[in-house]
């Protein structure tokens, strides 16, 4: 627990009451586990989960971030995977490009500035994504918190696994199916591919599903069990 803060404008050195963390957990993507944000989160006693995310760097109740450092961003600029991951993020209610750091050494990258800025401006014109400047991890910590005290201020029932802007039967139909333990994009996409519908895949016997690649008997198992319950 936090020590209460000292008010320094107050002669009587009353203390000023603990502000809580929320209850909103700030969920971290496995490949974010290493970061130093991370440190910073658990030094805050911020309310973490890490979890394997297909989309973003980190879900917060219905708001997806993505996290780009300076040369991240120029990475993922000059591979195009940043125009990627811009349109997979908006498959969220809401989200934002977090650029930490961010500063303009071009010197040190054989890459044109004008290139830089033409991409940022695509960001938000182009994309409409919005994008959140941090100076450092603590930084950025910092602003995750905050997010996650704003979502719970609003005093709303947020799924526990928050939905996308799913455009296609195909995607709705892939959503539902990652809901289930163990089942990510790529085998949802595998027995979505094998079997018609989804009542099909439901119905589906043991054998059927051993078919399908990466399909464990583990994971059907706990397939199953969900099913029955």
């Amino acid at each position: 627990m936090k020590k209460p803060i000292e008010n320094i404008f107050s002669k009587k050195k009353e203390k000023l009451k603990t502000v809580p963390n929320p209850k909103v957990p700030i969920i971290v993507d496995t490949r974010e586990k290493q970061a130093l944000v991370i440190s910073n989160l658990v030094s805050e006693l911020a309310n973490i989960k890490i979890e394997k995310l297909d989309i973003a760097d980190y879900l917060v109740g219905d708001t997806a971030v993505e996290r780009k450092t300076f040369s991240d961003f120029l990475g993922s600029m000059i591979n195009k995977r940043l125009i990627e991951q811009l349109t997979e993020i908006k498959k969220y209610p809401k989200y934002f490009l977090l650029l930490e750091g961010f500063y303009y050494n071009y010197k040190d990258y054989n890459i044109h500035e004008n290139a830089i800025r033409g991409m940022l401006l695509s960001v938000v014109n182009d994309f409409k994504v919005p994008i959140i400047y941090t100076e450092n991890e603590e930084d950025t910590a910092k602003f995750l918190i905050l997010l996650a005290k704003k979502q719970e201020k609003e005093k709303k029932d947020l799924p526990i696994r928050p939905t996308k802007n799913l455009k296609t039967l195909e995607e709705q139909k892939q959503f539902i199916l990652e809901g289930f333990p163990g089942i990510g994009a790529t085998l949802s996409k595998k027995l979505i591919k094998e079997f018609p519908n989804l009542h099909s895949i439901f119905h589906a016997s043991k054998e059927e599903l051993r078919l399908i690649e990466n399909f464990t008997e583990d994971k059907i198992d706990k397939f199953k069990d969900i099913l029955k319950d």
